[in-house]
């Protein structure tokens, strides 16, 4: 097979029951775009059964093949480096460049960036106490992928030159045998249990985050900064099956970005992120940051007076204009010049718990292995380091007192055809051998009030932890 073949499947509104046919396959990943909830989406991605691993640790070549294609790359110890030469050979491909364009994954690249991924592009402090045996990036080449477009209500098995006839006939049996129904109530009420052993802390007190909030506001005060996000991490222990607690989550506070990744029988991700942190759709670059929160209201007209407090929020307001200005500069890096446009600003987006306010910033690339370049060169997003980035991150390093981990990365694929998405891991669950681990932050700036924004990390994040604790804790 020297191009990419399309096998019609059976149009699923969620690729759940697909996910469960899968499971036992090397990292399986889910991204979940919850589209009953939010017309406006439109793809799900199912993959598994990587052909390699991109996977930096600790020291060595960060890559592990398992098969074919085995591409001679530079002997490399920064994966960022590794991955744009990796996705410029595979862009290459002829299959990959005759390819449609307007599927979104083909194979390629997917997986998670952690946040310390930001430290394979600029030299930052490292002070913080490395708790969670992740890897800073887990990345997969995957050659197969089921793609479900809600605009056209079709599903699909996407299989590259890469994968084999035996390989294609498994999945074909295992896609074509799965039942929604039955197997997502399967896995919900019979086949996995999920257990909370102790409910949510914190790793700061109340006194330690109104500490650390000072020490940003004299760091604003004194020139260095202009807005800081601080987040605060809580921990709790489980036992169990994690991706009977992200169906719990995904039912009760549906995001656009949602995702699943197993990375082993003991770690996983659990993500309900709502924003996007970078889009490459057929050469067009959009990035939509949000910053300014408010909690949804008790009563309809409780909830327009936030709504309508948020939008008219002289401070909400100039936190979003500090981090579209980022983006901007991020962006314009990498894409052509002249291309850098703000189509909307301050928009309002509703989620379950919160509104939001969301600008877009888009941009152009004229080649298919740039999108990857454009995402590390913007690595990690405004939105949630601060204004200026470098030195944000330096006083993040200094006053959180553990690392982010996934949290405040992105969960991304980078297809051979040049399409590319990306989240930004907020409202993000990681799940470590037994221990489970969520945070929540807020930008800074020279106005805010200490206990409002104590109070917001906790609206952001309580979803997600009353759920688990009132559902599942023993």
């Amino acid at each position: 097979m020297s191009e990419i073949k399309q096998v019609n499947l059976p149009y699923q509104t969620s690729l759940l029951s697909f996910f469960s046919a899968v499971r036992d396959l090397p990292y399986p990943a889910l991204l979940d775009s919850n589209h009953e909830h939010f017309p406006d989406t439109n793809f799900d991605i199912l993959v598994a059964n990587p052909l390699a691993r991109i996977h930096p640790k600790h020291s060595g070549q960060p890559i592990t093949w398992y098969s074919k294609p085995r591409y001679e790359l530079s002997d490399t110890h920064n994966p960022m480096t590794l991955l744009n030469e990796l996705m410029s050979l595979i862009c290459q491909e002829p299959w990959a460049q005759s390819a449609p364009k307007d599927l979104p994954f083909i194979g390629g690249l997917l997986g998670y960036y952690g946040y310390e991924s930001g430290h394979f592009v600029e030299q930052l402090p490292d002070t913080v106490n490395h708790d969670i045996d992740l890897e800073t990036l887990n990345l997969g080449l995957y050659s197969w992928a089921v793609v479900t477009a809600h605009q056209t209500k079709t599903t699909q098995l996407i299989i590259s030159p890469w994968c084999d006839q035996t390989e294609t006939a498994d999945l074909i049996n295992r896609f074509t045998s799965a039942c929604d129904d039955v197997l997502v109530k399967h896995e919900l009420h019979h086949a996995h249990s999920f257990a909370l052993n102790t409910p949510f802390t914190s790793n700061m007190t109340e006194a330690d985050y109104a500490q650390k909030f000072a020490s940003v506001q004299a760091y604003i005060q004194a020139g260095d900064c202009y807005q800081v996000n601080l987040a605060q991490r809580f921990s709790s222990t489980y036992q169990g099956d994690t991706f009977t607690a992200y169906l719990a989550l995904r039912n009760v506070c549906p995001t656009p970005f949602s995702a699943y990744l197993q990375l082993s029988p003991e770690q996983s991700l659990l993500s309900h992120s709502p924003e996007r942190f970078l889009l490459c759709d057929q050469g067009r670059v959009e990035s939509k940051p949000i910053k300014g929160t408010v909690a949804r209201g008790r009563t309809p007209e409780e909830d327009k007076a936030n709504a309508d407090w948020l939008l008219a929020s002289e401070k909400d307001r100039a936190e979003n204009l500090m981090i579209v200005d980022l983006l901007r500069n991020d962006l314009g890096r990498t894409c052509l010049t002249g291309s850098i446009k703000v189509p909307k600003i301050f928009a309002l987006e509703s989620y379950a718990n919160v509104h939001h306010l969301v600008s877009t910033v888009e941009g152009r690339i004229d080649r298919a292995d740039q999108a990857i370049r454009v995402f590390h060169q913007s690595f990690p997003g405004g939105s949630i380091t601060g204004a200026p980035k470098i030195r944000s991150m330096e006083i993040i390093d200094e006053l959180e007192p553990h690392e982010r981990s996934a949290y405040c990365g992105s969960i991304a694929y980078f297809s051979a055809n040049g399409q590319m998405d990306s989240s930004i891991t907020i409202r993000t669950l990681v799940a470590d051998h037994g221990k489970l681990h969520c945070w929540a932050g807020g930008g800074l700036v020279a106005d805010s009030k200490c206990q409002e924004e104590y109070q917001e990390t906790f609206t952001k994040v309580g979803k997600l932890t009353h759920t688990l604790e009132q559902d599942f804790l023993k």
